[in-house]
Formats: structure tokens, sequence, C-alpha cells
């Protein structure tokens, strides 16, 4: 008999995911389906039930983990930009309108902290900081940029 919690059915590994530390990762995946569309896949709770010890989502066809941060663990990887005092990498989507990405996003709760401009490098470009302290870049190519 196992100790741990029951693990659901995995999808497939992604070749490459950003897996996301974050201090109430449960509230950060339903943040992400209103503010970002992201899908669920699957959530795996602590023994304790209280947090999440993995969770898997697409955002924008990408995969996307998730868990809660874990401070009674320490040495154990990344920890949550709450505990840090700020992040050390931000997530960039490529969507198809980034001023309604960017709406989405700030009407979910998210903080605009780059409002939406038209960049040198030819993208619609802006930045959100979404509750948990994780920083989202969104562009869109301008008109004339085939990117």
């Amino acid at each position: 008999m196992s100790n741990g919690p029951v693990v659901p059915p995995l999808p497939p590994a992604p070749s490459l995911a950003p897996h996301l530390v974050i201090d109430g990762a449960a509230a950060a995946l339903d943040f992400y389906k209103k503010a970002l569309g992201a899908t669920e896949l699957v959530r795996v709770p602590s023994e304790d039930g209280k947090r999440l010890l993995h969770a898997h989502m697409e955002v924008n066809g990408a995969a996307v983990f998730l868990c809660d941060d874990f401070p009674e663990h320490p040495g154990e990887g990344a920890i949550a930009p709450k505990r840090l005092g700020g992040t050390s990498a931000m997530i960039h989507l490529q969507v198809k309108n980034c001023d309604a990405a960017v709406k989405r996003a700030a009407d979910a709760g998210a903080k605009v902290i780059a409002e939406p401009w038209d960049a040198f490098w030819g993208d619609r470009y802006a930045q959100i900081m979404d509750p948990f302290g994780h920083v989202w870049s969104f562009a869109h190519p301008l008109p004339g940029n085939p990117a």
C-alpha cells in the first residue's frame, strides 16, 4: 500500500515546459484558466490536501507545470516569487491580440507592468505580473512583420 497521494494518469511529458513554483498553486491554476485561457490537464494534491505536488496545464497550446512552494524542504530547487522577493524568469506568449490578452489578464487580477506598445522589433508587446509574482509577456506581430 502506498503512502503517497493517488496520482491520476499523466499526459505525455513535453520536451520542454516551464515549471512554476507558486505559493497557492491551486488558486494560481484557477487564475490561469481565467486570465490566460489555460486548460487544466492534471492536479495532484500533496498529502496534506492543502497544496499541489504537481499540476499540468496547457496555455496557448504549450505545456506549463505548477507546484506549490514547500519551504519546509529547503535546498530542493526553485522557490516561489513571494518567498524569493521577485522572479528570475519571464514566460512569453505569442498571441493573436496583445491588447486583448493584457485586458483579459488584468480583468482576472493581474497587474499590468508594461502597457501594450508597438515595439521596435516589429511586435505589439506588453508585460503583466500575475497575483503570485510570475511575470508574463504577450506579443503579436505588427502589420508588415511576417513573424
